[in-house]
């Protein structure tokens, strides 16, 4: 067992189990004399790497079968332009704004036609999530692009947007596999893997195959063109080997853990320990609105910056590393990823507890 709790935001706490299993490969996997860092990607030996880690997240997720599992570089920002060069064929796109990297994709897109805000909640800091019964949508709009899980903000979208029938593109990053979900809702979902699936550097995407054309803005990249990832089945240039391999054992874990449903039920009981405490707080209270309280991130503060620093600080001498907010609201942040066992809350409540007894009753 390891002597800290890690909090980190991404890139994040990974399962211990899939850490010893790929430690005990590293010098040698299958046999073959070599680590999985050194493997031709053209070789057969990670041909069934990453054919099993694809056959596994379709089914973990049911992906249905019209849709394409692309490995991709260049984390998500690369998808922030990479979605509009493919997808905006009328060069009109409609963009709900519920935090920072929702914010970063609509400023990104922007440089390649008209964007529409059709909600958002910066008017607030981003502290939840807004109605999406009824969105102002562009009648000509090419999608609907959203972002799930709001890392920084610490809030969580709970029911599906109405698109009105647009395509809806779903960044998924902070969320990913952490519950069930409906693939065939969306006609993108997509995510960078450094918070629940893996070391950072491989975005998944998985694409409706209807959207999958050359039909793409004229001067987009070859590189950034979903089309001939597609057709080259995510090997059109060499893919980040070693991480497709850790998903592929991550993935083996939930799976081993009982699923998604059992993942969610876990995920619950964890944001349940730390959100409890923080509704019955007269030290520390919650950043996000309760009703758009993100199981992944977990933002709260005390009554001063300096409360915060000092709790930060304290934290890290207790083994709580990685605490600290973005810098974008302050505060204190819990991301309460995957790998995250209940222990590492409960530890954090109680340290929180003691550090509260004592702010409170002056020591």
């Amino acid at each position: 067992m390891r002597d800290i709790y890690n909090f980190s935001a991404g890139p994040a706490v990974l399962p211990e189990p899939v850490l010893q299993e790929a430690a005990d490969e590293m010098m040698d996997y299958k046999g073959s004399g070599m680590s999985v860092m050194e493997i031709s990607h053209r070789s057969s030996l990670f041909q069934s790497i990453i054919d099993e880690t694809e056959y596994d997240l379709r089914a973990l997720m049911n992906i249905p079968d019209d849709y394409e599992v692309l490995f991709l570089q260049g984390g998500t920002s690369l998808q922030f332009a990479m979605i509009p060069m493919n997808f905006m064929r009328n060069k009109k796109a409609d963009y709900i704004l519920t935090g920072y990297w929702a914010k970063k994709a609509y400023e990104e897109a922007k440089l390649y036609g008209k964007i529409n805000v059709a909600a958002s909640s910066e008017g607030d800091n981003f502290s939840y999530i807004p109605d999406c019964r009824d969105l102002d949508i562009l009648p000509d709009s090419d999608y609907v692009y959203m972002c799930e899980n709001n890392t920084i903000y610490g809030t969580k979208f709970k029911t599906c947007p109405d698109s009105k029938g647009k395509v809806l593109v779903n960044d998924v990053s902070s969320c990913f596999l952490s519950e069930p979900m409906n693939v065939s809702d969306y006609g993108m979902l997509f995510g960078g893997i450094q918070k629940n699936l893996g070391p950072a550097g491989l975005v998944i995407a998985i694409i409706c195959k209807d959207l999958i054309t050359e039909n793409v803005l004229p001067w987009t990249p070859t590189m950034l063109r979903y089309k001939i990832h597609a057709d080259k089945r995510s090997l059109y240039n060499t893919p980040p080997t070693y991480n497709i391999y850790i998903v592929g054992k991550v993935i083996k874990w939930i799976q081993a853990l009982g699923g998604l449903e059992k993942m969610k039920e876990i995920n619950e009981k964890k944001a349940s320990v730390l959100y409890d405490y923080l509704d019955r707080s007269k030290l520390f209270e919650g950043v996000a609105r309760r009703d758009s309280r993100s199981l992944m991130n977990v933002t709260f503060r005390a009554k001063s910056n300096e409360m915060n620093a000092e709790f930060i600080k304290a934290a890290g001498q207790n083994g709580i590393v990685s605490i600290g907010g973005h810098r974008a609201i302050g505060g204190m942040r819990a991301s309460l990823y995957n790998a995250m066992p209940i222990e590492g809350v409960k530890y954090l409540v109680d340290f929180m507890g003691d550090f509260e007894e004592k702010k409170l009753s002056g020591y």
